[in-house]
């Protein structure tokens, strides 16, 4: 027997406790279908939380439930909730009087000898606290039910940072990538007159800067944000709320009173007096009408908990889907960039190849139009001599050198030819791209 593990289940929604002896490597999902049997709410319906507020991890073994600690495991408790409900009807029916109680209760006034009062008001004195355990018990759920709201909401946060921190990284690179299209759409207009020009790559320039217009939509996180500090402020009300702290005062004020008169009634002596029970049916009615009233209040303040932890299930999805959104905006607008850049450096290229050719063929003409004057300059010593009338003739060594010239002008042409054909090709190429 001191082997068995046994875990205490307290339904939320019927304010209900349901144990189960755990098998031996029972999983979490076998036991739920054994919930689901006893309370009637579906294995995908059915959130059990800790104390802490943790959610059981569905990939572990049910002993999951069961801690080991000073407290004992036979005191710990599983809270059940339904998903599929965000408002609960409590409060519920108070827990059923035995049969001797409900005789005092249905006429306080009745004597009863002392030995049989003492047996009575005891039950009565187990009755009240079992009362105040109930609300503990369930006070203990809207707590724990509190916790996991928390954690849902911490999760909320840091997804709202992100989201935040990556609509300004696309704002900032939007502005920037704006500012650069626009400068380099000028520039290209100030040199299409004389330099490069090509329709489609303007063309592709302004539908980038269109396009990055529609990415802007992406950066628009504000109707999520307003949701969200909505949210944040409804949370903390709520954690501000007198019903988030225990309010079984005068239930433990009733249960004192009533354990005072039980001693009060046992140190009587057991003689043939008898006694009425009016004092103690007043604690009691007093203790069912406390309870109503904290547990009324209780479930309430548990339903908004849920209604608000509901809305953030809700959110999350959204806010992942903007996440997206704001990544996928984030890398387009970072190709259109790379590409522009790439662009520019290409036509950069071929302007170079252009300059670089121009300056080839203007030194080409120059060396064919100052060496063949200097071959057939004549000469002579004097610069005001008559030209000899043989002069215009070449000598040997002189139609070697000319030979060698057009030689050297052959081979500028078929350079300047090939440079010709490069640049023709890359230019196609450009337009293609």
């Amino acid at each position: 027997v001191l082997f068995l593990q046994i875990v205490h289940i307290l339904n939320m929604t019927s304010a209900k406790i349901v144990s189960f002896l755990l098998h031996p490597e029972e999983s979490l999902h076998s036991l739920q279908n054994r919930i689901e049997f006893e309370t009637g709410i579906s294995t995908g319906n059915q959130e059990l939380l800790l104390e802490t507020g943790i959610c059981l991890d569905p990939r572990k073994a049910a002993s999951q439930c069961v801690i080991d600690g000073v407290r004992g495991w036979d005191s710990y408790m599983v809270y059940l909730f339904d998903k599929s409900k965000t408002v609960y009807d409590g409060p519920f029916a108070s827990r059923s009087l035995s049969d001797c109680v409900n005789y005092i209760v249905q006429d306080s006034k009745i004597q009863l000898p002392i030995p049989q009062l003492r047996k009575v008001w005891a039950e009565a004195v187990h009755y009240v606290i079992g009362l105040k355990e109930d609300y503990s018990r369930l006070f203990q759920g809207q707590r724990a039910a509190m916790l996991s709201l928390l954690r849902y909401n911490a999760n909320l946060i840091k997804m709202k940072n992100n989201m935040v921190s990556a609509s300004q990284q696309l704002k900032a690179k939007l502005e920037f990538f704006h500012q650069s299209i626009r400068l380099d759409l000028e520039r290209y207009s100030d040199q299409m007159a004389y330099g490069i020009s090509s329709e489609k790559m303007l063309k592709a320039w302004k539908e980038m800067e269109e396009k990055a217009s529609q990415c802007a939509q992406a950066e628009d996180i504000g109707y999520l944000d307003e949701q969200i500090m909505a949210l944040h402020t409804e949370i903390v009300e709520l954690q501000k709320s007198p019903y988030a702290r225990r309010q079984g005062e005068v239930m433990e004020s009733l249960e004192q009173r009533a354990i005072d008169l039980y001693k009060q009634l046992k140190t009587r002596p057991p003689d043939h007096a008898y006694s009425d029970s009016t004092d103690m049916v007043k604690i009691i009615v007093q203790t069912v009408q406390s309870q109503d009233r904290v547990l009324k209040e209780l479930f309430g303040h548990l339903s908004k908990l849920l209604g608000c932890k509901q809305k953030i299930i809700d959110l999350l999805p959204e806010i992942e889907v903007a996440l997206n959104n704001i990544k996928e905006a984030d890398n387009s607008v970072m190709q259109m960039q790379g590409k522009r850049q790439r662009e520019i450096w290409h036509l950069l290229k071929i302007a170079c190849t252009q300059s670089s050719s121009r300056s080839l063929v203007s030194s080409s003409l120059e060396g064919t139009a100052s060496t063949p004057a200097a071959t057939w300059l004549p000469q002579s010593s004097s610069g005001n001599a008559a030209p000899h009338p043989l002069s215009s003739l070449a000598a040997p060594e002189d139609g070697e050198n000319f030979a060698d010239l057009i030689q050297e002008n052959v081979n500028y042409l078929e350079l300047f030819s090939s440079i010709l054909q490069e640049v023709k090709q890359e230019q196609n190429s450009m337009m293609v791209s």
